[in-house]
């Protein structure tokens, strides 16, 4: 049987060989520092779990469509400007933090950056004075009891699930657990302390508020609506309660949200350096087309060459898939493409190496799942840099605005702005950068009979909003220019152009959610489809949790 085995990858790898002239490494499986780790996008997620892993020794590709890394978290630039692509703010940076921890394993230094505070400042329909959300425990306290009357207990019960949740999610538990490993490691972290989150776990904001008698008050849920949406993807009546507890809490100190130095850039060019540093591979400008899957087992990925157009199959001992939980079902389904070269190939080989026209079964489960998802939202995003005179004095690096209280919130009746600010590398001297984003219906996008008109009217709207509050008067604008879920689906390969995660829900969150061992053996996930959710933080703790689960295997 073994010479069989060894006749059988012998004539693989010569097959293989002689279509592509690549070589073929056979898996040394006796030790792990050898295996080999397949990462499918180049997302702050995948770039993570692709660095700790080539710290530990394992041999990492990591293939991204993008021209650049970074994902959502990513960048371009524009006549001397700089914008983030999506992501403008990041968590996780104080000592204990995540990204605090896993550069500290990296060995690499942590970005320049400075504090966001206020962390946002948003102004409700008819009014022009903002709610801060200030970073000072105290001072956020002062503002809220000012903003609005009678809220406190509400805020007081917030605040202590998240510092219980806090401690609990500082210890390591894997959720959802999947095997015996995972549940101990969950096991482990509970506490008498988090005992107290127990009754809460099937709780939303909304039942929340009626809990405390706040469930009338109108102002108060509106200014939750805003930030939930930004956060969870979901409103007040959808958001679980103990997501929606760190997420609001997460932006007073110790913690605190930071706006970086240069750019977001910054952050996964600093993990490509550790990549590569450690003897992995980062190709941009590689679409991954397929996951190749046999006897149950992730064996490998069909790649495509976007300048070059070849077409090849790489194997690995595990593959990361650094994707949406759309994204992944996807990959996996039979009609998955595959290179014309390997029509000569035995169909013996064809069946067990490569892609074949039999969704794996263990997944229709999964897929079905996926399939009942209510839809993920998208984002219409203007990109604007202005000059400097455009910005009001003492302008927050972060707005959230409502212009209607009968309107939804998206589809410009509400703008999430970033700006920024002198000296912080977006934008020349004198100039600055205006960023805003709104939720929208990424299927209008794709059925519209006039997408470019349709985006013209987004955008002028979206202007005319933003001349509100900034000085957008002829001559003031530099450059302009929109991206709408069909931009994202382009750059990104998100699945209908999606942004965020697939919404924070009491079915979705935490123990309830997507794991990341997905019913197909070394196959994983990692992003905002997976515990905790959406963020640079939120994907490289997927990222951290992935790489535990990794080397216990092999413990």
């Amino acid at each position: 049987m073994r010479c069989l085995e060894k006749l059988f990858i012998a004539k693989y790898e010569h097959n293989i060989k002689k279509y592509y002239n690549k070589s073929i490494m056979v898996s040394d499986r006796t030790n792990q520092q050898k295996s080999r780790v397949t990462v499918i996008g180049a997302g702050i997620g995948g770039l993570t779990a692709a660095a700790l892993l080539a710290r530990k020794g394992y041999k990492v590709l990591v293939l991204d469509q993008a021209i650049v890394p970074g994902g959502c978290a990513s960048t371009f630039k524009r006549k001397g400007f700089t914008f983030d692509v999506g992501a403008t703010q990041v968590a996780g940076l104080e000592p204990g933090g995540i990204h605090h921890r896993i550069f500290s394993e990296l060995d690499i230094e942590l970005p320049a950056a400075t504090p966001c505070d206020p962390a946002c400042a948003v102004i409700l329909p008819g009014e022009t004075t903002p709610i801060s959300v200030w970073r000072d425990p105290q001072k956020w306290q002062q503002e809220r009891q000012r903003q609005f009357p009678g809220s406190e207990r509400f805020w007081q019960l917030l605040s202590t699930l998240f510092q219980a949740s806090w401690k609990f999610q500082g210890r390591d538990p894997v959720l959802p657990p999947r095997n015996f490993w995972d549940f101990w490691q969950l096991i482990q972290a509970v506490r008498p302390d988090t005992l107290i989150t127990l009754p809460f776990t099937f709780m939303t904001v909304g039942d929340a508020l009626r809990l405390c008698g706040l469930g009338d008050n109108l102002r108060l849920r509106t200014f939750l609506d805003l930030q939930l949406k930004l956060y969870s993807q979901v409103d007040t009546e959808e958001t679980a309660l103990l997501y929606a507890a760190t997420a609001l809490g997460v932006s007073q100190s110790p913690q605190g949200l930071y706006h970086l130095q240069g750019s977001m850039q910054v952050l996964s060019d600093r993990l490509v350096s550790a990549i590569e540093r450690d003897g992995g591979k980062v190709l941009l400008r590689h679409t991954v087309e397929s996951i190749i899957t046999a006897n149950g087992k992730a064996t490998g990925t069909t790649i495509r060459n976007q300048k070059t157009g070849e077409v090849w199959t790489e194997t690995a001992d595990h593959i990361v898939a650094n994707v949406t939980a759309q994204n992944l079902v996807k990959l996996l389904e039979p009609d998955a493409k595959i290179s014309p070269q390997f029509a000569e190939i035995s169909d013996e080989l064809v069946a067990d190496k490569l892609p074949t026209t039999k969704f794996p079964n263990q997944m229709n489960g999964y897929k079905y799942r996926v399939d009942k998802l209510p839809p993920s939202s998208g984002a219409f995003v203007i990109y604007l840099g202005v000059k400097e005179s455009a910005i009001p004095a003492n302008c927050p690096p972060h707005l959230q605005f409502l212009y209607d209280y009968d309107g939804e919130i998206g589809e410009n009746n509400s703008l999430f702005v970033s700006v920024s600010h002198s000296g912080d590398g977006r934008a020349p001297t004198g100039m600055a950068t205006v960023i805003a984003s709104s939720f929208t219906d990424t299927l209008m996008w794709w059925n519209s009979d006039d997408y470019e008109g349709l985006k013209q009217k987004y955008t002028e709207g979206a202007i005319a909003r933003l001349s509100e509050y900034f000085d957008l008067t002829a001559g003031a604008i530099v450059h302009q220019e929109s991206a709408t879920p069909r931009t994202f689906a382009r750059y990104t390969a998100r699945d209908r152009g999606a942004v965020g995660g697939i919404g924070q829900r009491v079915p979705t969150f935490g123990p309830f959610g997507f794991a990341n061992r997905t019913p197909i053996q070394n196959l994983w996930l990692v992003g905002d489809s997976t515990h905790p959710g959406e963020g640079t933080a939120g994907v490289s703790y997927s990222a951290l949790t992935v790489v535990r689960q990794m080397e216990a295997q092999f413990s």
